[in-house]
């Protein structure tokens, strides 16, 4: 296991100066760290300041900024003579996060029954479309990112702009456990079929179904934790 001191270079291009250097190495930084699988290793995760100003092509004042605001969202932490570190939440607020994640995607699910058109309900079968004749754990990588995209839609389809902005924070902690969990126990076989009766439920327009299944495919995610997750204390 790599030591807790372990820097990680995040996936970030350099900025272009065309507006606030604070506001765009905010923007790099959250968007890498929101993509970053942060739940598949063990060691805590350490963030380099003079390697962020590197890969962003900015000074280091900047870099500080941007990570004065993200620690003030929560997205990462400051120790004293350590450095500064990615936020991972503990085992029981990852199941609080996912129950509450649950009631907000399942109300998301209920608006879509009505207000998703028929073409955007085809995209999001279009989604699976690679996966309907070969196990998604064949290609995991792929159907991994297809499932993230999938809860974003329905989200993203309840129409709701207050459900949207409850949960895009929520998003960088459920988005990497789902990447861990769907590796696990086959979940990524049962995780399509069931993405495929709420899509079915969708495109027959019953809210109510459409409602409880995304509730239960979501609350099952929380069983899994619960049982054998293995996260910080």
């Amino acid at each position: 296991m790599e030591s807790a001191d372990t820097q990680t270079r995040l996936n970030i291009a350099p900025l272009a100066a065309n507006t606030s250097l604070r506001t765009l190495a905010y923007d790099a930084i959250k968007k890498a760290i929101t993509e970053m699988d942060m739940y598949g290793q063990e060691s805590e995760i350490r963030l380099d300041e003079r390697q962020l100003s590197h890969d962003l092509g900015v000074s280091r004042t900047p870099i500080r900024e941007a990570l004065t605001v993200l620690e003030q969202e929560g997205f990462v932490r400051s120790v004293p003579r350590r450095g500064i570190f990615v936020v991972r939440k503990s085992k029981r607020e990852i199941i609080d996060m996912i129950v509450v994640w649950a009631a907000l995607e399942s109300m998301a699910a209920r608006l879509a029954a009505s207000r998703a058109t028929d073409r955007e309900l085809a995209e999001l079968r279009e989604l699976f479309h690679d996966f309907e004749g070969e196990a998604p754990a064949d290609h995991m990588n792929e159907y991994s990112n297809a499932n993230i995209r999938f809860h974003q839609n329905i989200i993203r389809l309840g129409g709701c702009e207050m459900i949207a902005e409850m949960t895009e924070n929520l998003f960088i902690h459920i988005r990497g456990i789902r990447a861990v969990s769907v590796r696990q126990e086959n979940r990524s076989e049962r995780s399509l079929q069931e993405h495929q009766g709420i899509i079915a439920a969708l495109v027959a327009r019953d809210a109510d179904l459409a409602e409880r299944l995304v509730r239960e495919h979501t609350l099952g995610l929380a069983a899994h934790v619960e049982r054998h997750g293995k996260f910080p204390s």
